[in-house]
C-alpha cells in the first residue's frame, strides 16, 4: 500500500528536506538543495526509484512504527517500534551543514533487545540511476555522474550489496547505541569531512531550542503555531532567505489526476502573508532575510517581474515531464520546474509593494533602493492593471480580469499613497497614485461585484466565485461591515464550501483553469474564510473553523496543500507553507481579539 501524505514527517538542514514515513523509511530527499534532483524518490514511484529504510527485522513496508514525534521543539524526529523483544528509538535528523549535507539516522535501545534491518537504495536524477557502489576509508561509497554519497556507521555494522542495494542487520540491547551518517558531496571533491553524530545531535537540538525560544507567540495555540514556524524554517534556504512553497513537488491535488506541480521554488503571492507571520511571532531576522530576498529577486525590469522564482532568484524554471516515474498513487505526470513561471500575475506587484511597507512599518532596517523598486513597479503596473491576467491560483486557462488581482493593484496604489501621507521626505507623486487608486476601486465596485448576489465575483462578468476575494477585507479595500463585504463571505462559504472547508474555485463543469479533474479544499483559504468571519465580527465561528483546520494536521503537526473532505486524507505538495502561514496568522489574529489568547 502507498503511505498516505500525512504518513510523513519532515526533517531537513535549512537548505533542503527530507520525507520520514510512519514505517521508517525515507522516501524523498533532494541533494544538496530543494530543487536538485532527488536521491530518494520512492514517493513519486516505487522503492526501486531510492529510499532508505530502518526498521525493526522481520517488518515489511506495511507495517509503521508504534508511535513517533519531534524532540521538544525542534526538527529532530523521534520514531519508537515497541516490538516483542524490547522497544527501539530511531532519530532522524539533518544538522545545518558546514559544506555537505548530512542526513542522520541514530538508532538507540530503549529496552530488551531489538534485531534492526536497514536497506539503503541510492537512485540520483529522481531515481533514474543506479550508481557504482564501492568501499573505501571504512564507507559505503555510491557514485554517478555528478553525486556522490557516503555511508558509515558508528559503531561500525556489517554491510552488503543485494539487488542494486546496501543492506545491514544489527542488533541493539538496551542503552546501546548505532548511527548511521550518509553524506553527499560533489563526486569530483575529496572526500567529505567526518561529522561526530551524537555530537551533531546535540548541537541540532540546542540549536533548535534557541531558535524556538525567540518565538514572541503566547496564546493558546502556542503548540500548533510554533511547529509552523518551524515547518517554515525548515521550509527557507538557508543561503539566501528564500521560502520554497513545499519541499517536493507532484503530490497530486487529485489522486490519480494530472494537477501535480513542482513546488520547490519561493513564489511572490506568499509575501505579504510569510512576511506578516514571521513579525507577529518575533523573527525580525527571518523576516529581513526574506525581504532581502525579495528585492533581489525582483530587482531589474518591472515589466519582466516573475510570479516565483528560484532559491537564489534564478529566474530560468524550465517544466520538464519524468516518464521513468509512476507517481504518487499513480498520479501522472510527474513534474519538474514550473512553467507558470512565464505567467503574468498582476497581483504579485501588490503583494510586492505590500511587504515592502510592511517591513517598513515593522521596523525593518530600510535599504536605500527599496523605495525606488516600488515607484517603478507601481509606473509599470499603472499602465497594465486594466489588463487581463491568469490570476493568483495560475490559471492555465484564457486571461481574464480577475477581481483579487485588480485589488492587489489597489493594494499597491494604496500602500504608496500611504507611505507619502505618512512620510514627507519619500519622493514620489501622491496625487497620481491616488488617482490611480480611485479608478481601481471604482472598477472592481462596479465589474467586479454581482449586485443580484451581493458577492464580489472570480473575474469581470463572471458568476464563479473565488475564495481569494475574502482577503478584500484584510487588505482594506473595503471595511468590514460593508455588506458587500459580508455578502461575499456569506456567498464563499455557501457556494465553496466542502464539509466546512473551502475550494479556491469551481471545478464543475468547464473549469476556469483549462485542467481535467477536480481538487480539494484549499487548506489556506479555509483560514482565510476564518481570518474573514473574525474581521466581520463573527469570533465564535471563526474560533470553531480554526479548531477544524487544526485537527486535519497529521501527527506531527503537518499540513499540506489541500484536503479532501470525502476521503478524509491530505491532498498536495506537503508540507505547503501557504497553510503553515495562514494557520499563524489566523492564530494570531485570534489572540489579538481575545487577550486571554
Amino acid at each position: 500500500m502507498t503511505p498516505r501524505i500525512e504518513d510523513y514527517a519532515l526533517i531537513g538542514d535549512l537548505q533542503t528536506a527530507a520525507l520520514v514515513c510512519r514505517n521508517g523509511s525515507v522516501d524523498w530527499l533532494c541533494l544538496p538543495r530543494f530543487d536538485s534532483g532527488a536521491c530518494f524518490a520512492a514517493l513519486l514511484g516505487d522503492e526501486d526509484n531510492g529510499h532508505w529504510r530502518i526498521a525493526p527485522k522481520g517488518t515489511d513496508s506495511s507495517d509503521t512504527c508504534t508511535r513517533r514525534g519531534y524532540a521538544g521543539d525542534s526538527l529532530v524526529l523521534e520514531t519508537f517500534w515497541e516490538t516483542r523483544t524490547g522497544t527501539v528509538k530511531v532519530t532522524d535528523f539533518m544538522p545545518q551543514r558546514d559544506k555537505s549535507p548530512d542526513l542522520m539516522r541514530i538508532i538507540e535501545g530503549i529496552s530488551g533487545s531489538v534485531d534492526m534491518s536497514s536497506v539503503l537504495r541510492l537512485r540520483f536524477d529522481f531515481g533514474s540511476v543506479v550508481p557504482w557502489m564501492r568501499r573505501s576509508y571504512g564507507h559505503r561509497v555510491a557514485v554517478a555522474g555528478p553525486d556522490s554519497v557516503w555511508l558509515r556507521s558508528d559503531p561500525p555494522v556489517k554491510t552488503w550489496g543485494q539487488q542494486f542495494s546496501t543492506c545491514s542487520s544489527f542488533t541493539v540491547a538496551e542503552g546501546e547505541r548505532v548511527a548511521f551518517v550518509l553524506t553527499w558531496h560533489a563526486s569530483h571533491a575529496p572526500r567529505p569531512k567526518l561529522i561526530d553524530p551524537y555530537k551533531a545531535l546535540k548541537h541540532t537540538l540546542s540549536d533548535w531550542a534557541k531558535w524556538s525560544a525567540q518565538c514572541t507567540y503566547r496564546g493558546r495555540h502556542r503548540e500548533a503555531v510554533l511547529r509552523s514556524l518551524i515547518t517554515l524554517k525548515a521550509l527557507t534556504y538557508g543561503p539566501t532567505g528564500g521560502i520554497v512553497a513545499a519541499p517536493t513537488t507532484s503530490l497530486p491535488e487529485e489522486i490519480g489526476g494530472v494537477r501535480n506541480w513542482d513546488y520547490r521554488y519561493c513564489w511572490l503571492r506568499d509575501s505579504t502573508l510569510t512576511l506578516g507571520a514571521l513579525l507577529a511571532a518575533g523573527y525580525l531576522e527571518e523576516a529581513a532575510a526574506w525581504r532581502d530576498w525579495l528585492l533581489r529577486a525582483v530587482a531589474g525590469d518591472p515589466a519582466d517581474l516573475q510570479i516565483m522564482y528560484g532559491l537564489a532568484g534564478e529566474r530560468r524554471l524550465p517544466e520538464t515531464e519524468l516518464p521513468w516515474l509512476r507517481g504518487y498513487e499513480h498520479s501522472r505526470p510527474v513534474r519538474t520546474g514550473n512553467e507558470a513561471v512565464r505567467q503574468r500575475q498582476l497581483d504579485v506587484y501588490g503583494e510586492v509593494i505590500d511587504s515592502l511597507r510592511l517591513a517598513r512599518d515593522a521596523g525593518l532596517e530600510d535599504k536605500a533602493h527599496a523605495w525606488k523598486i516600488q515607484l517603478s513597479l507601481l509606473g509599470f503596473l499603472e499602465s497594465t492593471w486594466r489588463e487581463p491576467d491568469e490570476g493568483l491560483w495560475e490559471i492555465r486557462g484564457k486571461r481574464r480580469h480577475f477581481v483579487h488581482s485588480k485589488v492587489m493593484a489597489w493594494v499597491a496604489a494604496d500602500r504608496t499613497v500611504r507611505s507619502l501621507e505618512e512620510t514627507p521626505d519619500l519622493e514620489g507623486d501622491a496625487d497620481r497614485w491616488r488617482a490611480m487608486r480611485d479608478a481601481v476601486h471604482a472598477e472592481v465596485c462596479e465589474k467586479g461585484y454581482d449586485p443580484v448576489r451581493n458577492t464580489f465575483t472570480q473575474s469581470y462578468g463572471s458568476r464563479a466565485l473565488d475564495a481569494a476575494t475574502l482577503l478584500i477585507v484584510r487588505t482594506g479595500f473595503l471595511p468590514p461591515d460593508d455588506p458587500r463585504v459580508i455578502g461575499t463571505v456569506d456567498a464563499v462559504r455557501d457556494e465553496l464550501g466542502s464539509d466546512g472547508l473551502v475550494r479556491r474555485y469551481s471545478t464543475d463543469g468547464v473549469s476556469v483553469d483549462g485542467l481535467p479533474g477536480s481538487e480539494g479544499a484549499f487548506i489556506v483559504c479555509s483560514f482565510w474564510l476564518a481570518d474573514a468571519l473574525l474581521r466581520t465580527g463573527r469570533a465564535a465561528e471563526a474560533e470553531e473553523l480554526f479548531e477544524r483546520l487544526l485537527a486535519l494536521r497529521n501527527d506531527v503537526g503537518l499540513l499540506s496543500e489541500e484536503y479532501s473532505t470525502v476521503a478524509g486524507r491530505q491532498l498536495g505538495n506537503f508540507p505547503q507553507a501557504f497553510s503553515h502561514i495562514g494557520l499563524v496568522n489566523t492564530a494570531v489574529a485570534l489572540a489579538a481579539q481575545d487577550p486571554a489568547g
